[in-house]
């Protein structure tokens, strides 16, 4: 597999928040980066920074569905209480079209990626525990949410709002969409907050979709160790000035589940 320099060092550079709250010990941290390309001038879209790493699996989506077996299992599910679809039917699906999220350069991403509606939700349900998490995200919509679980009890959920302000920083603008597009990934830092089952939904509340492509699990326990990170000085900043804005924006996310 060849993998960009120039992205690799960019996503050393990327912004990682930690999220938490006071009544809570648990702190998932995220990045966002361009992430990188798996093939040499592939258009299917940003992949991990650790595509490679041995513990790391990932779902592309390019035969055109979700996986309904394996380690992770895809199923989708619908909110009654939303404009679309009037069925009561989750019409999210894998499909290829204008806002797939964008390969690490900003153009398009022709390969099939995976769209949750307004009102839907798709939940991933792992045989292992995982420590990290990450998506090749497009056009972000409000309300989309990310919710991590062990088991059946919430450890932490994060919206548009908790992410979107780092996008146009540290991601990528996709001109055919207008929008910023970025590879999203999240960590654990114990084991505290390890997780198994994700919940990926769009609110019933506000329009548009939720697209993701390029899912990528890593199997662990314990704090992941990212491995390539900024030097402690840009660390410190980065969590000074961008830690406290997450922080009040987070403590307003709701499970959408």
């Amino acid at each position: 597999m060849l993998f960009s320099k120039k992205a690799i060092y960019i996503a050393a550079l990327s912004a990682i928040a930690t999220i938490s709250s006071a009544s809570s010990a648990h702190a998932i941290t995220f990045s966002l980066t361009p992430g990188i390309t798996r093939t040499n001038g592939a258009t299917e879209g940003s992949f991990s920074t650790f595509y490679n790493d041995p513990n790391t699996k990932t779902i592309d989506f390019n035969n055109g569905t979700v996986p309904t077996t394996g380690f992770a299992t895809y199923s989708f599910a619908h909110d009654q209480t939303g404009w679309q679809p009037t069925s009561g039917v989750s019409k999210s699906s894998v499909t290829s079209n204008v806002w797939a999220p964008a390969n690490p350069d900003g153009t398009d991403n022709t390969s099939k990626y995976l769209e949750v509606f307004t009102g839907d939700a798709v939940t991933i349900t792992l045989q292992q525990t995982l420590n990290a998490f990450g998506i090749d995200w497009g056009a972000i919509s409000a309300t989309n949410t990310f919710s991590f679980y062990k088991d059946n009890k919430l450890i932490q959920s994060f919206t548009s709002a908790d992410v979107e302000p780092v996008a146009e920083k540290y991601g990528v603008k996709n001109a055919k969409q207008g929008q910023w597009n970025g590879y999203l990934e999240f960590y654990s830092q114990s084991d505290q907050d390890n997780f198994n089952k994700i919940v990926i939904s769009q609110g019933s509340t506000a329009g548009g979709g939720f697209e993701s492509d390029n899912h990528s699990f890593h199997i662990g326990t314990g704090k992941f160790d990212t491995k390539a990170t900024p030097e402690p000085g840009v660390m410190l900043g980065l969590l000074a000035v961008g830690g406290v804005v997450f922080l009040r924006k987070n403590q307003n996310s709701k499970s959408l589940v």
